[in-house]
């Protein structure tokens, strides 16, 4: 925190409710940490560490994403079924988008390169879902099933060709092709991967 200026970083303050992800929203100077044991979102400053607002969301924030204007923040809640929707410039709660099927428990989130599609990884429902954000309404356009065993983390190839997911509960990576919607094929790593992510 505090890097952006060259300055020495300083320490964010010590706050309860189990902090888990953290992101940076666009050019603004702050930071998104997602708190899973009470339900909401610490906007902390990048320089300072100190608390600028706390943001309420769904159930269990698992991860945060950004377009890449910074206007918007989607959180993933796992057991709100839903993503929380949030005005990243305001830092307040727009609304919610609640994903569809059995088991679904949003966990992952990344955004295609070219910021039109936002795609979260469904945990135990085995999906990823792909979330139109050019359009007038927010929805989901395509529900890609049976990707793995809980995949968690989730990653786009520069190109925003390929997808992959870290499947927790099958030791495995999937790759999807984003122009068919389709699981090309599973990688084996072995352990328990949680998170995944590209250079």
């Amino acid at each position: 925190m505090g890097l952006q200026r060259g300055r020495r970083p300083g320490l964010a303050r010590r706050h309860r409710g189990r902090p888990g992800a953290a992101a940076g929203a666009g050019r603004q100077e702050v930071v998104y940490v997602a708190n899973e044991a009470d339900n909401s979102v610490s906007v902390l400053d990048s320089d300072t560490g100190q608390l600028v607002t706390q943001i309420a969301t769904g159930g269990r924030p698992r991860s945060i994403a950004f377009t890449p204007d910074g206007a918007r923040g989607f959180i993933a809640c796992e057991t709100a079924h839903a993503l929380t929707l949030v005005d990243a410039r305001a830092h307040t709660r727009t609304g919610e988008l609640d994903l569809p099927g059995d088991l679904v428990r949003p966990m992952g989130l990344v955004l295609s390169p070219d910021g039109r599609t936002l795609y979260a990884s469904g945990g135990r429902g085995k999906t990823v879902h792909a979330i139109d954000l050019a359009g007038a309404a927010l929805e989901v356009k395509t529900t890609i099933a049976d990707v793995g065993v809980r995949p968690w983390g989730i990653a786009i190839t520069h190109k925003g060709d390929r997808l992959y997911t870290a499947n927790g509960g099958a030791g495995d990576v999937t790759v999807i092709d984003t122009a068919t919607g389709m699981v090309s094929r599973h990688i084996a790593v072995g352990g328990s991967p949680w998170g995944i992510a590209i250079r």
